[in-house]
């Protein structure tokens, strides 16, 4: 692999998880009323379609980090509904 490489799949897990933090303090706090479900929806529909995009370009370190942030963001979603009222 290249520097490119590299950077690109450094650049792709940073992102990926980047709401890893905010997801870890609604677990431990069981509030997330302060979360938008639209920009998770937003979010979450963006990362399928970098998926989708990378499936169509056979780029693993696409398909792979953006179904990680995918992951998180459906996580962060359903911890947003089940903690709404809190």
């Amino acid at each position: 692999m290249d520097l490119k490489q590299w950077v690109g799949i450094a650049a792709g897990l940073l992102t990926s998880i980047s709401m890893l933090p905010q997801l870890i303090k609604i677990i431990k706090e069981k509030k997330a009323k302060d979360i938008s479900i639209l920009m998770l929806s937003i979010l979450t529909t963006g990362n399928t379609l970098w998926a989708v995009y990378g499936f169509m370009r056979n780029d693993w370190p696409i398909i792979i980090t953006n179904f990680i942030s995918i992951t998180i963001n459906s996580i962060t979603g359903y911890y947003r509904i089940r903690y709404k009222d809190r």
